[in-house]
C-alpha cells in the first residue's frame, strides 16, 4: 500500500478577497476533494485584520458591498486555511523565507498606490492621492488620524466607482455616516469641514463613464446634497449612441442621468451642498499660491465618433483649493519577484511568475490586480483566481520541494523572529471588540451602531493576540 502524499504547502501573501478566493478555489477542487492532492494553505496579510480592500478600501456607507466580508468570512471559518496577520512580506519574511517553508506561493497583494497624474501643480499642497484619502477614511492603520478637510470648493478628477466614493465621502454630511463603522476621529474631521462645492471631472462623455449604476444612484441619497449637471456636457457621437442602445449598464446610467437633468431645470435647488458632475474635459494644470493649490485648469474636449475624445482648445478654470486624483491605482514591487513597472505587476503569464527571460519560476504565482492590473469588480477576482489556481495545479508534481513539511514547525519559526503574529482566533476577538464599540457608541438617531473600527495597530495586536 502506497503511502499518502504529504499536503502541498501554500503560502497567499494576501488576504484580500483575491487570496482568500484562491485559498477557497483551491480547497474545492477536484484534485483536492477526492485525496488525489492534500494541501495545507496558509494567508498571510501585513495588517492584523484580514479582508484587505474590503476593509480599508471601500467606503464605510457601502454596506452591500462590505457584507462581501460575510462570504470571507466564512471562508476562513471553516478551519481549513489559517491566517497569519501581521506579517509583511519582504520586511517581516523574505521570499527564501516562504520558499524553505511553502512549496507553492501565491501573491495576492492587489495594488494600492495612486497611479501618477502628469500635470505642472500635482506637488502643491492640497493635490491628494485618492487612494490616501480612501485610507484615511477607512481607518488604515497605518496611516495619521488627521486629513486636511478645509477646502470649500473641491475637484475629484477620475470617472470611476473610486472618484463617486471620495465625492460621496467629502459631501455627505457627517452625521449621515454615523451608521456606519467609521471612528470618531473620521467622524470629527468630516463633521468640521466647511466644503460647499464637489466637481468631479470625466475626460470623456456621460454614456462613457465607469461608475457602476448602483454606485451612481447612491449619489441621490444623501441628504441635503444637490446633484448639479450641465447641459453641454451631454454631447453623443455614433459610438454613444450605439452602446446607449446595446449596453444595459449604459442605459440605465443614462436614465438617471438624464431624469437628475430634466429634474433640475424643472426644480429649484437648495441644499447647503451641490456634487457637480462634468463631462468631456481633462486636466491640464493644477493652479496655486504660496505652494497651496488655488484652482485647476481644464480642456474641453468633443467625441471623435468611437467613443474616444480629442482637446479642443478650449480651456475653462475653476476655483478649487483641494483636488483629488481618482485616476486609478498602481501595484507595488515585492522584493526579489519580477516587476512590470508601466503596468505595475508581477511579471507573469496567466498567473505564473516569469523571470527576466519570460521563464515560469517554479513555485511563484499571482492573482487579483497585482497579477492583471486594477481593473474589474470585487467579483472578476474569481475567475481571475481560477486561471491561477488551474495552473498551480498543473505544475504539481513539480512543486513539493519545501523542506518542513510541518505546519506546527511554522509558528514555532514566526515566534523565533519575534514577529508578532494574529491569527484567525484573534481576528474573533477583534471582531467583537469593534462590535462592543459599536454598541457603546450611538447614531444619529441614537441607536447603536453595529461596529466602530480600532485604528491602532498595536492596539489591533494587543487585542488580537489577549495581551
Amino acid at each position: 500500500m502506497s503511502e499518502a502524499p504529504r499536503p502541498l504547502r501554500v503560502a497567499v501573501i494576501g488576504s484580500g478577497p483575491a487570496g482568500i478566493y484562491a485559498a477557497d478555489i483551491l480547497t474545492k477542487s477536484e484534485e483536492v476533494k477526492n485525496g488525489d492532492v492534500p494541501v495545507a494553505i496558509d494567508i498571510f496579510d501585513r495588517y492584523p485584520a484580514p479582508f484587505g480592500l474590503i476593509r480599508y478600501g471601500v467606503a464605510p456607507d457601502h454596506p452591500r458591498i462590505k457584507g462581501i466580508i460575510t462570504a470571507l468570512h466564512k471562508v476562513l471559518d471553516r478551519g481549513d486555511i489559517r491566517f497569519f496577520g501581521n506579517v509583511e512580506y519582504g520586511k517581516d519574511l523574505s521570499l527564501a523565507d516562504f520558499q524553505e517553508h511553502y512549496d507553492a506561493i501565491i501573491f495576492a497583494t492587489g495594488a494600492i498606490k495612486d497611479a501618477s497624474l502628469d500635470i505642472p501643480g500635482v506637488e502643491l499642497d492640497g493635490s491628494y492621492g485618492a487612494s490616501d484619502f480612501v485610507s484615511w477614511y477607512d481607518a488604515h492603520p497605518d496611516y495619521p488620524r488627521t486629513w486636511p478637510l478645509n477646502a470649500k470648493e473641491v475637484a475629484v478628477i477620475g470617472n470611476g466607482n473610486v472618484a463617486l466614493d471620495v465625492a460621496r465621502m467629502l459631501s455627505k454630511h457627517a452625521d449621515d455616516l454615523l451608521v456606519t463603522e467609521i471612528p470618531d476621529h473620521v467622524y470629527e474631521g468630516l463633521k468640521s469641514s466647511p466644503v460647499t462645492d464637489v466637481h468631479v471631472f470625466g475626460r470623456r462623455g456621460p454614456a462613457q463613464i465607469k461608475f457602476t449604476p448602483l454606485e451612481l444612484r447612491e449619489l441621490a441619497h444623501s441628504r441635503d446634497v444637490d446633484i448639479v449637471l450641465y447641459e453641454e456636457d451631454f454631447q453623443f457621437d455614433d459610438a454613444s449612441k450605439e452602446a446607449m442602445k446595446t449596453n444595459g449598464q449604459v442605459k440605465v446610467m443614462m436614465k438617471t442621468l438624464n431624469g437628475w437633468l430634466e429634474k433640475q431645470k424643472e426644480e429649484e435647488q437648495t441644499a447647503s451642498r451641490r456634487l457637480h458632475l462634468h463631462f468631456l474635459q481633462s486636466p491640464v494644470e493644477i493652479k496655486g499660491e504660496d505652494g497651496k493649490v488655488t484652482g485647476l485648469k481644464m480642456e474641453r474636449n468633443e467625441l471623435n465618433g468611437n467613443g474616444g475624445v480629442t482637446g479642443t482648445g478650449e480651456y475653462v478654470e475653476y476655483p478649487m483649493q483641494a483636488i483629488y486624483r481618482a485616476i486609478g491605482y498602481f501595484g507595488s514591487e515585492l522584493p526579489d519577484v519580477g516587476f512590470d513597472v508601466e503596468r505595475g505587476v508581477i511579471t507573469n503569464v496567466e498567473g505564473r511568475v516569469i523571470d527576466d527571460s519570460d521563464v515560469p519560476v517554479p513555485g511563484l504565482y499571482a492573482t487579483g490586480w497585482i497579477k492583471r492590473g486594477p481593473v474589474g469588480l470585487i467579483g472578476s477576482t474569481k475567475s481571475d483566481a481560477l486561471e491561477t489556481v488551474t495552473h498551480l495545479l498543473e505544475d504539481r508534481d513539480d512543486l513539493y520541494t519545501a523542506s518542513e513539511p510541518d505546519a506546527e514547525k511554522f509558528t514555532e519559526f514566526l515566534d523565533s523572529k519575534g514577529i508578532k503574529y494574529t491569527t484567525w482566533e484573534g481576528w474573533h476577538k477583534l471582531d467583537e471588540h469593534e462590535k462592543a464599540l459599536g454598541e457603546q457608541s450611538k447614531d444619529a438617531n441614537g441607536e447603536p451602531r453595529k461596529r466602530v473600527k480600532v485604528t491602532d495597530r498595536d492596539e489591533m495586536i494587543r487585542i488580537s493576540r489577549g495581551e
